[in-house]
């Protein structure tokens, strides 16, 4: 299978994927991806569907992912951009040093953690997500203990490797958020 449609990737993702955190999750990660699509002038299906796969195989492997949702997106013929920045994305987990080399692998690597971010501080000021603010988004994100499971240097070196700082990824961040269905 080619890139598959974004209704071909709901199925596979449901198919894989029970827990309902996890897929808002990788929905809010695809969101954001083809929101940075459009900025590129990239594929918004091609990101989308990245956003929205890049942790497949996460619920039934975590010990080894993404080794089997790279397995899977081999065997499906799936484009070898979105294999190389699903891979990259797990740079520092699981053994994985694949650093991103394509703007699609970089914007996956900004937005996946960071997601986490915006996702616990909604949690605590139940207010839309393009109603947020930068500083507030930004004063968590310094918080070591502020959702401490979300890995900050990713998301720093996945900022760099897409080449904006971290005060335009949160205000694009936002702007991509406003129309994120929950």
């Amino acid at each position: 299978m080619p890139l598959p449609t974004k209704e071909e990737a709901q199925a596979l993702l449901e198919k894989h994927v029970k827990d309902e955190y996890q897929r808002y999750h990788v929905r809010m990660v695809a969101t954001a991806m083809e929101g940075y699509a459009k900025v590129y002038n990239e594929n918004a299906d091609l990101w989308y569907i990245t956003g929205l796969l890049h942790d497949i195989d996460f619920e039934e492997y975590p010990d080894v992912h993404p080794r089997e949702s790279l397995r899977w997106f081999k065997e499906w013929n799936f484009p070898e951009e979105l294999i190389h920045a699903v891979e990259a994305h797990a740079y520092g987990y699981n053994g994985y040093t694949t650093l991103p080399d394509t703007p699609l692998a970089a914007a996956l690597m900004a937005c996946d953690e960071i997601s986490g971010i915006f996702y616990a501080y909604r949690k605590l000021n139940p207010i839309p997500y393009g109603e947020m603010k930068l500083s507030s988004i930004k004063k968590r994100l310094a918080e070591k203990s502020f959702a401490a499971k979300i890995e900050r240097e990713t998301i720093y070196r996945g900022c760099e490797a897409l080449g904006v700082n971290i005060d335009e990824h949160i205000t694009n961040l936002i702007k991509f958020y406003e129309k994120f269905t929950h």
